[in-house]
This record gives C-alpha cells, structure tokens and sequence, in this order.
C-alpha cells in the first residue's frame, strides 16, 4: 500500500511546516517506526532560536542552502551548511541554540532513539559534494558505513535528478522496512499515477514496486525505518503524539 501525506496534512508553525507521516499510515502514532517527524523549515538570515532543550530526540540537521551556528550546553560550537550535516543525540537532556547566519532552507529529521536516555552527543559530517547528482547516497544509517550513525534503525538517503529524470529506489539494505520518500525540491510521479510536489511525501513498504519521474534538478529524501526495531517513541519532538 502506498499513502501519500500531501502539503494539506502538514501542521505549520511560522517558517516551518511539520510532517507525521504516521498520522496518514493508520497505526495510531504520529512516526511511522523510528522515524518522528520530518520539519521542512526556511527561516530568513538574523533569526535566533535561543537555547532550549531536546529531550530522547535524535536530530539530523539537512540544511540544503544557508549557514547555521549551532552553539550548545557542552559550550561547542560550529556552523551547518549544505556540506555540513549535523546529527545531534539528544539523550536524556541536551540544550542548545541556532543562528541563522545566511538564509536557509532545509530538513530538520527527528528521529527515535534505540533507548531512553542515551549519552548526549553531537557528530558532523563533511560533504564531498553538496548534492548527490543521479544517484542515491546514504548519508546516514545504524552502522559504521556512514559517519552519521543513529542508535535505532533508520537509513536516510538523498538524490538530485540531474540527467537522470526516471530512475528507482536504490536496493535496501535489509528486509522487512517501511519507507517514506519526500521531495524537497521539485515534482515527481510516482509510478506514473502519484504525483509529489515540493514537501509532498509517500509512505510505503518494501512490497511495493516504486517507480519514479522527476523533474530535471529535482531533489528527493528517502528515509527507512524497521518498525518491528526496538526504539523509544517519548522523546521530546520524535515521540508519539497520537496518544
């Protein structure tokens, strides 16, 4: 079954318009698996969010244009930019602020961690390239394969269609996982009948056959999730709001 979330069942807040792709997938709670919720924010250059906490939340910064400067508790701090992810662990309580130095546009992914009240941590990664052109690339996964490594089992992937406008979904890394993929930047037809425009997201399992049409420069997020995973759904933004 494949269900799409469009941009009507998004909740706004100012610049930020909130995804639970659980709350269409009909297993009463607001994720699907690990997977919280997905913020697409574009926030203008002078804005600060002024340090507040995050509670059992595991939070992948993907910003795709702007600079950042995250300052945090630990007395740490260092600029995001599109060839600087930042996935900050939360655990059992991290506080931490961000100034938007240069107007941005970009996902902030909260995801569940594998446990309650994990030792805080925050890990950067370096970019080679801002865009992963015709081609999936795995930015972050549960494993050593990629420098941004989460605690429960979540993979999160990226592709911009540049000569490659019809293409599928790369091969997943284990079986039994659900997916959602969303498009950042751009249209594109599901198997030639579902049509996703910017923010627009579909939830699915790894039953379906999914093919895709894409815009030239189109972007797209694919993220996976084992839901059958041990994962802890009380964080402060990734948990269950349904209940």
């Amino acid at each position: 079954m494949i269900i799409k979330i469009s941009n009507d069942n998004r909740t706004v807040q100012g610049p930020i318009k909130i995804c639970y792709p659980g709350t269409k997938w009909g297993k009463n709670d607001s994720g699907v698996g690990t997977i919280g919720r997905i913020d697409h924010a574009t926030i203008p250059a002078g804005n600060i969010i002024k340090m507040h906490p995050h509670i059992n939340d595991e939070i992948l910064s993907y910003f795709r244009s702007g600079i950042v400067k995250h300052t945090d508790s630990e007395g740490f701090s260092a600029d995001i930019t599109p060839n600087k992810l930042m996935l900050m662990k939360a655990g059992n309580i991290f506080y931490h602020e961000e100034s938007v130095n240069e107007h941005i546009e970009g996902l902030q992914i909260f995801i569940r961690p594998g446990e309650k009240d994990l030792k805080p941590e925050v890990v950067f990664h370096d970019l080679q390239e801002v865009y992963s052109k015709d081609e999936w690339r795995l930015i972050a996964s549960p494993t050593s394969e990629t420098p941004l490594q989460f605690s429960s089992e979540t993979w999160i992937y990226d592709f911009k269609a540049i000569d490659t406008t019809n293409f599928n979904l790369p091969e997943f890394p284990k079986s039994g996982l659900t997916a959602i993929l969303y498009v950042f930047q751009g249209i594109a037809k599901i198997n030639k009948a579902i049509k996703l425009e910017k923010s627009e997201s579909i939830v699915f399992d790894e039953n379906e056959t999914v093919t895709i049409n894409a815009t030239q420069n189109a972007e797209l997020v694919l993220f996976l999730t084992n839901e059958a995973s041990t994962n802890y759904s009380g964080g402060m933004y990734s948990g269950n709001k349904t209940n």
